[in-house]
C-alpha cells in the first residue's frame, strides 16, 4: 500500500509526492502488471481507487493555533513586541507628520540612531517582566527575532534604515484563523516584517490562514511632500479637512488603524492608512466581516487604540479629549461608551512616538481582566467599577517608544466564536 505524506512545503511538497510515486510506481511496474492480469476488470478498478484513496498530499488536519475575533475572548497565545537595537526612524516627512513639534529637535539628533541605550535597557527590562506576568496569566508568549536596525538599505524609490519589531500590533492583524500583514506607511518600517517570518511560518504550517497586504513602493508620491504642519491648530484644521501626509497614490495601512468586535471591524483613514488601504482590507474581508470607517476630533490620528478602544461585547473606551464623530451610532446600538480618566503621566516623561493616553492602551486578558498600567491608578479604578480585575504592570520606559499594553502585543488565539456584536 502506497501511503505519501507531504507535511510541509505547498506546492513544492505536491511536486516532490508525484515523483516519489512515479519512482515507486516505476520500481512495481512487474508486481502491478501481474495483479491486473490475475483480477477481474472491476476489482483492479477498485484497487487502483484505494491507491489515489491512500496518496496524501494535504498537511495532515490538526487544531489551527490562530483563532481571534475580538479584543476580549480568554487570551491563550500573544505575540510581545522586542525593545532590543530599536532604533530612532529617519526624520522623513512621514514621520514629521507623525510626531509632536517639542520632540523633532530628538528626531533631528537621533534620527537613524539607536534611541537613547540607558532608556532602552529599562524597557527591555519592563517587557520580560510583562512576559512574566503573561505566563503566570497562563498566556503562551511568542516574541519576533531580534535584528539589526541599523542596517541601510535601499529600494528603487527611497533609502532608509529600520526602526524595532516593538509593536506587533502595527504590523499583524489576525482575523478568525487569519494573519494579515500590514503594508505599513513608513521607509523606516519597510522591513519590519522580517523580524515576524520564523513565527508565522511556523504558524502557516499549523494551519492558519496567511496574508500578505500589497507593498506599497513608498516613492515620494505616497506623501504629501508640502504637508504644512506647524501647530496643533494646523494639524486639528488639516485632520478636520480630511488631509494628510500619505496621500492615494497606493494601498497602505498599519493594522493598528483597525480594531475587531467579531463579523465587525473598525478603522480610522489616519496619517499611516489610507481609503486605498481601507477598501483593500474592505473587498479582503468581505462577505463575512463588515469594515465601518470611523474618525475622531484628533490633530494627529495615527493607529485607534489610544483612542477608541473596545474591551468588551458592547463595551469600548472612548478618549474624551479625541471624541468619536459617530459615537451615536454605538449608542443606537446599545453599546456602553465609558470615558477614561485623564492619565497620571508626568509632563516631563519622554513621549518620543505616542501621546499620554496610552493608559487606556490596555490589553484584555478576558472580559474580567485587563493588564494594565501599574502607575495609573484612576484608569485602574475605573476597570475595577465595572467588575474588571487589574493585572498591574509598569512599562513607562516602553511607552517612550510609542505604545502600551495593547501596541506592544498581537493576540494569536483567543478562546472564543465568531459573533455579532453591532447591529
Amino acid at each position: 500500500m502506497l501511503r505519501v505524506r507531504c507535511l510541509r512545503g505547498g506546492s513544492r511538497g505536491a511536486e516532490a509526492a508525484h515523483l516519489i510515486g512515479a519512482m515507486l510506481g516505476r520500481a512495481v511496474t512487474g508486481w502491478v502488471q501481474r495483479a491486473f492480469q490475475s483480477s477481474s476488470s472491476a476489482a483492479a478498478a477498485q484497487s487502483h481507487h484505494a491507491v489515489e484513496e491512500e496518496l496524501v498530499t494535504e498537511p495532515i488536519q490538526q487544531e489551527c493555533p490562530v483563532c481571534s475575533y475580538n479584543e476580549w475572548d480568554p487570551l491563550e497565545e500573544v505575540i510581545v513586541g522586542r525593545a532590543e537595537n530599536a532604533h530612532v526612524p529617519p526624520f522623513t516627512v512621514e514621520v514629521k507628520a507623525n510626531t509632536y513639534e517639542k520632540y523633532w529637535p530628538f528626531y533631528q539628533k537621533y534620527g537613524g540612531q539607536s534611541f537613547p541605550v540607558d532608556h532602552l535597557k529599562k524597557a527591555v527590562a519592563e517587557i520580560e517582566e510583562m512576559c512574566n506576568i503573561l505566563h503566570h496569566e497562563g498566556v503562551s508568549v511568542r516574541r519576533p527575532e531580534p535584528i539589526d536596525w541599523s542596517m541601510q538599505y535601499k529600494t528603487p524609490d527611497f533609502k532608509s534604515s529600520g526602526m524595532y519589531a516593538a509593536m506587533p500590533r502595527d504590523i499583524l492583524l489576525v482575523v478568525g484563523n487569519e494573519i494579515i500583514e500590514a503594508p505599513m506607511a513608513w521607509r523606516a518600517r519597510f522591513f519590519e516584517y522580517r523580524a515576524y517570518r520564523p513565527l508565522i511560518k511556523e504558524y502557516f504550517r499549523k494551519g492558519a490562514k496567511w496574508t500578505t497586504a500589497p507593498k506599497p513602493t513608498m516613492s515620494d508620491e505616497l506623501y504629501d511632500q508640502d504637508y504644512p504642519i506647524r501647530t496643533v491648530e494646523d494639524r486639528h484644521k488639516l485632520a478636520a479637512l480630511g488631509k494628510f501626509v500619505t496621500t492615494e497614490h497606493e494601498p497602505c495601512f498599519d493594522a493598528a488603524d483597525f480594531i475587531r468586535a467579531g463579523r465587525d471591524i473598525f478603522v480610522q483613514r489616519s496619517q499611516v492608512t489610507n481609503f486605498m488601504g481601507i477598501e483593500w482590507m474592505r473587498r479582503h474581508l468581505a462577505p463575512d466581516y463588515k469594515i465601518h470607517i470611523i474618525s475622531f476630533k484628533d490633530p494627529n490620528p495615527m493607529h485607534i487604540d489610544a483612542t477608541f478602544n473596545i474591551i468588551g461585547p458592547g463595551l469600548v473606551l472612548s478618549n474624551p479629549d479625541r471624541p468619536c464623530r459617530q459615537i451615536d451610532m454605538f449608542m443606537k446600538a446599545g453599546w456602553t461608551v465609558v470615558k477614561p480618566p485623564t492619565p497620571l503621566i508626568a509632563d516631563d516623561h519622554p513621549l518620543w512616538m505616542s501621546s499620554k493616553w496610552l493608559s487606556m492602551n490596555v490589553l484584555m486578558l478576558d472580559e474580567k481582566r485587563v493588564m494594565v498600567d501599574a502607575n495609573e491608578t484612576t484608569i485602574q479604578k475605573m476597570f475595577e467599577s465595572l467588575g474588571i480585575k487589574t493585572i498591574k504592570v509598569s512599562i513607562r520606559h516602553a511607552n517612550s517608544l510609542g505604545g502600551g499594553f495593547h501596541c506592544w502585543t498581537t493576540d494569536v488565539r483567543r478562546r472564543g466564536t465568531l459573533q455579532s456584536y453591532f447591529h
